[in-house]
């Protein structure tokens, strides 16, 4: 049977990118087009709970990422697709629109526990979906709310799920955390490992 060089990323996320490179995995880009609204693809359903949420919209990415592959110029190898997830109180966390929204996540997340759902989904040469699902809980410290404002003005909190990422300034925050430190920033590499095994892509 074949094996790959390279995955293709459908990602534009640095911290994915480091992090496949920490298990010596060589990747190109496949990014959405101008014409593709990727954002529609995160829209959330009424009453869906976030373990169902991500998987939906991680697969959605998928499919998405094949058609860009069969309709472009590409060669063949398998598609890695990832996305996160924050959830608290049942309410899914996304990413802020600003500043302040970005200090009404934190607020929520300070003084408590919180889950962090990373799906992954692999797509095989051949077409075939691999799935996984990477569960972690992280426990912030009380933080104030001048504290919380000072981090949401560096700008970091914009773009990520639930207003902060753990490799970050706010891990000044983050008392404990139960589960993946790579799943939390994003991309669970001892599952990615697993599922890009099974696509048979060489690292």
């Amino acid at each position: 049977m074949s094996t790959y060089p390279f995955v293709y990323l459908a990602s534009q996320s640095p911290r994915r990118q480091e992090l496949l490179r920490q298990l010596g995995v060589r990747f190109e880009l496949l990014l959405p087009r101008p014409d593709e609204d990727a954002e529609a693809l995160e829209a959330e359903l009424p009453g869906e709970a976030a373990h169902a949420y991500v998987q939906r919209v991680c697969m959605l990415k998928a499919h998405a990422a094949r058609a860009r592959l069969v309709a472009g110029n590409h060669g063949t190898a398998p598609i890695l697709v990832a996305d996160t997830t924050v959830t608290v109180d049942g309410q899914i966390l996304g990413k802020p629109a600003h500043e302040e929204d970005a200090v009404a996540m934190l607020t929520k997340l300070a003084g408590r526990e919180h889950e962090v759902l990373t799906a992954l989904t692999v797509v095989d040469a051949d077409g075939a979906c691999h799935a996984a699902l990477s569960r972690s809980t992280v426990r912030f410290a009380p933080v104030d709310r001048a504290a919380l404002q000072r981090y949401a003005a560096t700008g970091e909190p914009l773009g990520k799920a639930g207003a902060y990422g753990i490799q970050g300034r706010a891990a000044a925050f983050i008392e404990r955390i139960d589960g993946s430190y790579s799943g939390i920033m994003g991309l669970p590499l001892f599952e990615t490992a697993a599922l890009l095994r099974v696509a048979r892509v060489e690292f």
